[in-house]
């Protein structure tokens, strides 16, 4: 019967659920189909409302936790309730004008593996959970990845709650306010294992022509927070020789990080990469020289050695520039994600799953961070990937064809019912 499941994934169930999902939040005049839904909205509540209904209507318990993460149940008639459940699913927030798949066909994805299994009846030892995590964009209160950092206790209950928004409203405030306020942790050190489909937002699998990704590894990052201290002064009065100029300095920065990357991919592969994706420069005036310059650097790669050699030469590119050009300077690294690797049991699973349903793979890792990254610390865990056309995500360019939805939701469904038989 394990060979069959596929057949039972409804492919249009699919597609009305993540069409209905794109409703709330809905933005216009772009090109695509575009959605805004930053954690706590009314949108995100419309959105957790929606997909709340669609556990209780394919028989699911339904729990909401403290920090609005959701999850619904199903215990198949072979299996003990207490029994470790294998879990599934992703997230329903969004970046600011986001695309429609990014988390949601995670989500749906999830549900619809588990009704594929009840009606192909399957004998099953575990529960599965279908799971929705709070806030993985972290668009709103946090870095990213805020529901999964409670559930693999990387974070307590308490200090999520706390955080809060540039209007300095909390997300207890904010869940309290759509009813998504819940009680206790869901503990995904309590699952057996874990696996989570998502659109890749990269172009290998559309390149490759292939429907399906196996995720082998999820890369690491590293955020650096640098701040340039110049001294501002009159452009039309100020010479060349007197200058202190902060942006002039952290050009020298950017270049370096460039560069630094560039030598860590001769080395390592193309898997390393380094951005330095935001500058706030003050008192940012035309006629003003830079005083102050505040970078944003992010490096990833999937192994560690790498990053902290670029970190290691952005720190030594600092100390230069403050003897070349006068200005003084500040270093903060406060996001470090470790590089973590797929569960050699769960890529099995899920290798297994798209044998049996006679769809071709490719394994491959994922530059972005999930929230399989943090519950993979906690217990054995899998990712899959959905192609991106174009490589275009958060954005409302985002697609992923509907064929390759359902054929990505196929494998899913087989590797959960490969997982929960044991």
């Amino acid at each position: 019967m394990t060979g069959t499941i596929h057949q039972y994934v409804d492919a249009d169930r699919l597609r009305t659920n993540i069409e209905r999902t794109a409703e709330y939040g809905t933005i216009s005049d772009v090109e695509g189909n575009g959605r805004t839904v930053l954690t706590g909205t009314e949108e995100n509540k419309r959105a957790r409302e929606y997909f709340v209904d669609r556990l209780e209507d394919a028989g699911l318990d339904v729990r909401v936790d403290g920090v609005g993460n959701i999850a619904g149940r199903w215990v198949p008639a072979s299996a003990e309730r207490t029994t470790p459940a294998v879990a599934t699913g992703s997230h329903l927030d969004s970046v600011p004008e986001g695309g429609i798949f990014d988390g949601v066909l995670g989500v749906y994805g999830a549900l619809e593996a588990v009704r594929a299994l009840q009606e192909a009846d399957v004998d099953l030892e575990r529960p599965i959970d279908v799971v929705c995590f709070t806030e993985e964009e972290g668009a709103r209160f946090s870095d990213g990845v805020l529901g999964s950092s409670v559930a693999s206790e990387q974070r307590t209950v308490d200090e999520a709650r706390s955080m809060a928004d540039d209007d300095g409203v909390t997300l207890g405030e904010a869940l309290e306010e759509i009813g998504f306020s819940g009680e206790g942790r869901i503990d995904a050190s309590g699952w057996d294992s874990w696996l989570e489909l998502h659109v890749e937002q990269s172009e290998r699998l559309e390149d490759a022509g292939v429907p399906v990704g196996i995720v082998t590894s999820i890369t690491g990052t590293v955020r650096c927070q640098i701040e340039i201290a110049g001294e501002a002064n009159h452009s039309g009065c100020t010479a060349m020789d007197d200058r202190r100029d902060a942006l002039a300095a952290a050009s020298e920065i950017v270049l370096d990080v460039e560069a630094a990357t560039e030598e860590a991919v001769d080395e390592h592969g193309e898997t390393v990469v380094g951005t330095v994706g935001k500058l706030d420069v003050a008192p940012n005036a035309i006629n003003v020289v830079p005083g102050r310059v505040e970078l944003g650097v992010d490096v990833r790669d999937v192994e560690s050695e790498p990053m902290e050699r670029i970190v290691g030469d952005i720190r030594e590119s600092l100390s230069r520039i403050e003897d070349e050009r006068d200005v003084v300077t500040t270093f903060e690294r406060p996001y470090n994600i470790e590089p973590i690797a797929m569960t050699d049991r769960c890529l099995d699973a899920l290798r297994t799953g798209a044998a049996d349903s006679e769809i071709e793979t490719l394994d491959l890792h994922s530059g972005a961070g999930h929230d399989t990254m943090h519950i993979a610390k906690v217990t054995d865990a899998g990712m899959l990937f959905a192609p991106s056309r174009g490589g275009i995500s958060h954005s409302p360019r985002e697609w992923t064809d509907w064929d390759n939805c359902a054929e990505a939701t196929q494998v899913l469904a087989a590797g959960l019912a490969d997982l929960a038989a044991d």
